[in-house]
């Protein structure tokens, strides 16, 4: 039997806390009225949070067990700091994207575009029709991340460190009918957050090919994100990196993930990044209904300053413009 019920139980959760202070006031409006509605700002969220969940659990014939797991901000604080954008975009609607806010900072003076390649990407990036950011589609949400207070408007170091986090696990275990395994156990991991963009595309019931055949809804969830990790630790216990690499035994200690050298650094501004697609499609292989993932990206550098086998270094890994690129899955239960 298979379930997964925490994430259904998540979504209950968040969707009756966010509807309860609603339907405390909930009030029927007249077709006037809702058209006075149209057209007007969007949301504005200053969010503080902290996430600590004892245990998460995906059952089936075995387990697969998530054990305390912490998000906060470092040393254990709240994770605050963070501005959270909704808006339902008009046609051709230019609204605040990626690293929007530094291209106007640039164009007003308050940054110098021309010392900086990356602010000179951004200026060009997402200068549109005077407006600063990326047009959009009529229905479009678009969710933007970004911190609330950036600190001194003329330093770029200020805002790429204005959202920091940390990420404790204490461990990722397996469990079957002959025992149990440990995945990964004992991970920290220290950072910071850039710009996060969430974007749900509304394209009715359309839909397209993707190059391998896969028939997705055009209808999607979009997910860029940057961010760095400044100070990591793990041990690797038993796992597989892309199904090639076996870690085993593994512990990595003063972990960084960033964006800083190597071909692949403009418009990134040293952070590693992230964007992936989501929305239902069709497997052209097997004919199954699913979850497909696709325009996948990964790309950034890492460093791994001590890397041990066993209780014995190795000495320093560390990779230059590692990309995962031109990945789809397609997910469905069997």
């Amino acid at each position: 039997m298979k379930r997964l019920s925490w994430g259904s139980a998540l979504s209950v959760t968040i969707a009756t806390s966010l509807s309860l202070p609603a339907f405390a006031e909930f009030q029927a409006i007249d077709d006037q009225a809702m058209g006075q509605i149209t057209g007007k700002a969007g949301v504005t969220i200053e969010l503080e949070t902290q996430v600590n969940v004892g245990r998460f659990t995906w059952q089936d014939e075995g387990s697969l067990h998530v054990n305390n797991l912490s998000l906060s901000g470092q040393g254990g604080g709240a994770l605050d700091n963070m501005k959270v954008t909704l808006d339902i975009a008009g046609e051709n609607e230019v609204l605040e994207h990626g690293f929007s806010e530094i291209a106007r900072r640039a164009s007003s003076g308050q940054l110098a575009a021309g010392s900086n390649p990356d602010i000179a990407d951004a200026v060009a990036k997402y200068s549109v029709g005077g407006e600063f950011g990326k047009a959009f589609n009529s229905g479009d949400l678009v969710i933007h991340i970004g911190p609330t207070d950036s600190g001194d408007p003329t330093s770029l170091d200020d805002y790429l460190t204005a959202v920091d986090f940390q990420l404790a696990i204490d461990s990722v275990v397996t469990e079957g009918a002959d025992g149990s395994a440990s995945l990964f156990s004992d991970i920290l991991l220290n950072g910071y957050v850039g710009p996060t963009d969430i974007i749900v595309r509304n394209h009715g019931d359309e839909t397209r090919l993707l190059a391998n055949g896969n028939q997705v809804s055009n209808s999607e969830l979009q997910i860029d994100t940057h961010f760095e990790i400044t100070d990591g630790s793990l041990n690797w216990d038993a796992a597989d990196v892309i199904l090639l690499f076996n870690f085993a035994a593994v512990s990595i200690e003063g972990l960084q993930i960033h964006n800083r050298r190597g071909a692949d650094t403009l418009g990134h501004f040293g952070m590693a990044s992230a964007t992936a697609k989501l929305s239902s499609g069709t497997s052209a292989t097997s004919g199954k209904d699913g979850l497909s993932i696709h325009d996948v990206e990964f790309r950034a550098d890492i460093d791994m300053p001590v890397f041990r086998m066993g209780e014995k270094s190795i000495g320093e890994v560390s990779f230059t413009d590692f990309a995962i690129t031109n990945t789809s899955m397609m997910v469905y239960g069997h």
